[in-house]
C-alpha cells in the first residue's frame, strides 16, 4: 500500500488506534538503542532556523518549558529568557551538551509513560523531532496535559527524518499530511487540548528538510 492510499485510509473521523500500529521494525530495548550520544543534527540548518524563528513567536520569554524528548539542543532563541527549561530525554551525555537546560530528567517514555513531575508545572511543553518513536502517544500526551497549566501550550515539531526501525509503523505508512493529522489525532484522543493547528514551516523544496509543527492549548 503506498503512503498516499494508507493515508486515506487512516484519516477517517472513525478512526480507532490498535496496538499494531505502534509497533516497530526493532523492538529490542530502546535504553541501550540510545545509550550511546548521537550529537548529531535532525534537521538541516534551515530548518533549525525555521524552528527557532517559529518558537520565537508564539513562546512568550518567562515561564517555565519541558523540553519532552530532549537531546543536545532544544531550538530555543537564545534571547528568550525563562524562568526554567526542563529537558526530559534518553541519554545523559546529550542533555549535559545542552546548555538551555535548567534542569535534566532521564526517563524512557515508551517504558513508562507518566511524567515525574508535579500537575500543572510547565506554561509550554516542546517534542521536537521525535513524536515518531513513542509507542504510547496517547498516554504520554494525557500526561502532557496534566503537567501543564490551563491554557498551556504543547508544539509538537517534525519532519520526515527518522531512525526507522524504531519509529512507529503508522508514522513509516503515512504521508506529511497523514503525520500532521496522527498528531492532531493524538491531541484530540485525551479530549484535554483546544486550538489544535497546524502550521508548515518548510513544505520540502529542493535541498531543503520539510517541517511542520502542530499546536495545541490545554483547556482551562
Amino acid at each position: 500500500m503506498t503512503a498516499v492510499l494508507a493515508a486515506i485510509s487512516f484519516m477517517q473521523e472513525d478512526f480507532s488506534f490498535e496496538p499494531a500500529h505502534f509497533y516497530r521494525f526493532d523492538e529490542s530495548n530502546d535504553a541501550e538503542f540510545y545509550s550511546g550520544p548521537r550529537l548529531v543534527k535532525h534537521l538541516d540548518d534551515e530548518g533549525i532556523e525555521l524552528l527557532t524563528n517559529f518558537y520565537r513567536q508564539i513562546i512568550p520569554s518567562g515561564g517555565a518549558i519541558l523540553d519532552l524528548m530532549s537531546s543536545w539542543i532544544s531550538h530555543l532563541p537564545e534571547e528568550l529568557i525563562f524562568n526554567s527549561i526542563v529537558g526530559l530525554g534518553m541519554n545523559a551525555i546529550e542533555l549535559n551538551a545542552n546548555s538551555r537546560l535548567d534542569k535534566r530528567a532521564l526517563h524512557d517514555l515508551n517504558a513508562d509513560p507518566d511524567l515525574p513531575f508535579q500537575s500543572e508545572s510547565f506554561d509550554v511543553c516542546l517534542i521536537a523531532l521525535s513524536v515518531q518513536y513513542l509507542t504510547r502517544p496517547v498516554d504520554v500526551f494525557n500526561e502532557i496535559a496534566r503537567v501543564l497549566k490551563p491554557e498551556g501550550k504543547c508544539i509538537v515539531s517534525f519532519s520526515n527524518r527518522c531512525f526507522p526501525t524504531k519509529a512507529i509503523r503508522v508514522w513509516q505508512t503515512l504521508d506529511d499530511e497523514g503525520h500532521i493529522w496522527l498528531v492532531k489525532k493524538y491531541f484530540e484522543s485525551t479530549g484535554l487540548f483546544n486550538f489544535i493547528y497546524k502550521e508548515t514551516l518548510s513544505s520540502g523544496e529542493a535541498h531543503k528538510d520539510p517541517l511542520f509543527a502542530v499546536v495545541a492549548q490545554k483547556q482551562t
